[in-house]
């Protein structure tokens, strides 16, 4: 085995320690860089902490990256949310460096990658493919794609798994399960047990590349034809349990949609927007794992979504009572909030808690949706939806104390946040509740993108949800 597989940490002691040291030291050389620059001039002082700023991030990127599997995801969001600890100056120098976590990883040779091969499939590579590129295309946290042609001409994109990340994986949903005992300082009313075992159901999954096949097969099926989204199909017949192997798809980048003319992300957002949120109620199935590494614009403007790996069902009850919850807020009725609130578990005692007040959080974290007007995302909306959910320093901290992130809420907020954040990364403006009641209440489409989607799903045989 390579020593690049041999340097993936695999206990959990062993990688919690790797993350802390990067950390540590990071603080450690700020605390010194600012002490040493008492006696330097403002500009060698300035030019000091660049350097130590790209340092960190160089230095984050490398071990985030060689550890792969959920720590590796820890660093892919990072570079999506603004680091607020840093000062505004330097926040673009740790964003530039991070970013390369969001498609690439060091990647496995080739060696390795035959030997799983080989594995998972009876018959020889060069016999079921007409050409495949040796080179990874792209690497991730838990495996890496290759580029390659089968027989009938088709291209295809081959994802593997990095040998040994099982072990890593279920090391870090162990250290999940450790950080989110802690987490009951805050909100002492959190299950960190069910909540543990729910992350750790959604995380383990990701390491059946069949369970994700199937689960990618849905959403292929749901979008097929549709005329902005795109899910390529899967090669049902060569994916296993350690390789996936779907349609080749060509296509720009998140790092280049985000130069593209405002005009342009704003639609590239709404789509994003459209299939995260709207899967949810065309399918009720959702992808959690909002990873614009995974968002691809084609020619023809329409995006690709390719990875399904992290999903998660819903059922119609939850789905009600989540837009009771909405429809509670629209209509500023704060007693209706918490008892819905409260029926989808997230209080144990609905009582002791200030209806109010809890209105005043729910706008601050969702109001991005929940307002009837256009709303450009920036990352100060961003951070401000963030720490009205979670930061112990927010204004709503004695609330959150009061609150449970009920288990099966848990990929819901993960694919809420992530998605606020990939749209404060292009500054997407929208209405984005008059597209929200196009599924809660049945209204009419707010845009033209909604009317082409309507029309897709009508000419399926689906109907809009008409409000009662």
């Amino acid at each position: 085995m390579s020593k690049q597989d041999d340097g993936i940490p695999t206990g959990r002691i062993r990688r919690t320690a790797k993350v802390g040291s990067v950390v540590g030291a990071s603080g450690a050389r700020y605390a010194g860089t600012r002490a040493r620059n008492l006696a330097r001039s403002k500009e060698a002082a300035a030019a000091e902490l660049d350097k130590r700023a790209l340092e960190s991030a160089e230095r984050m990127v490398e071990t985030l990256g060689s550890m792969k599997g959920a720590a590796m995801k820890i660093g892919q969001l990072a570079s999506f949310i603004d680091t607020e600890f840093l000062p505004d100056e330097y926040r673009e120098l740790f964003q530039d460096k991070l970013a390369s976590l969001r498609s690439s990883a060091p990647p496995m040779p080739w060696k390795t990658v035959r030997s799983v091969l080989d594995q998972e499939w009876d018959e020889p590579v060069e016999s079921l493919f007409e050409d495949f590129e040796q080179e990874a295309a792209a690497a991730a946290s838990i495996g890496q794609v290759h580029r390659a042609t089968l027989p009938d001409g088709r291209r295809v994109a081959v994802k593997v798994q990095y040998p040994k990340v099982a072990d890593a994986l279920r090391a870090d949903v162990q250290n999940a399960g450790m950080f989110l005992r802690f987490a009951k300082a805050i909100a002492p009313g959190l299950d960190a047990r069910a909540a543990a075992r729910e992350l750790r159901e959604r995380l383990l999954e990701e390491l059946d590349y069949e369970f994700e096949a199937q689960s990618h097969r849905t959403f292929a099926r749901g979008y097929r034809g549709h005329p902005f989204i795109f899910v390529p199909d899967v090669i049902t017949r060569l994916s296993r349990q350690r390789v996936l192997v779907t349609e080749w798809v060509d296509g720009m980048g998140f790092e280049h949609v985000k130069r593209l003319p405002q005009r342009e992300r704003d639609r590239f957002g709404e789509i994003v927007f459209r299939f995260c949120f709207g899967s949810m109620y065309h399918l009720q199935h959702f992808n959690a794992d909002v990873h614009p590494g995974n968002y691809l614009l084609m020619e023809d403007g329409r995006v690709a979504f390719l990875d399904f790996g992290m999903t998660k069902q819903l059922d119609d009850e939850q789905i009600e009572l989540e837009i009771a919850a909405i429809e509670a807020v629209l209509n500023d009725h704060a007693e209706g909030l918490r008892q819905a609130l409260a029926d989808l578990g997230f209080f144990r005692n609905p009582k002791r808690v200030d209806a109010e007040r809890l209105m005043e959080q729910v706008r601050a974290v969702g109001g991005w949706y929940m307002e009837d007007r256009e709303v450009t995302i920036d990352s100060e909306r961003v951070m401000r939806a963030i720490a009205a959910a979670s930061d112990p320093r927010s204004e709503f901290f004695q609330l959150m104390r009061r609150e449970n992130l009920p288990a099966n809420e848990m990929m819901g907020r993960r694919m809420e946040t992530g998605l606020l954040a990939v749209l404060g990364q292009l500054r997407a403006t929208r209405n984005w509740n008059r597209i929200a009641r196009e599924w809660w209440f049945g209204e009419e489409p707010a845009t033209e993108l909604g009317r082409q989607e309507w029309a897709f799903f009508e000419s399926k045989g689906e109907r809009r949800r008409l409000r009662t």
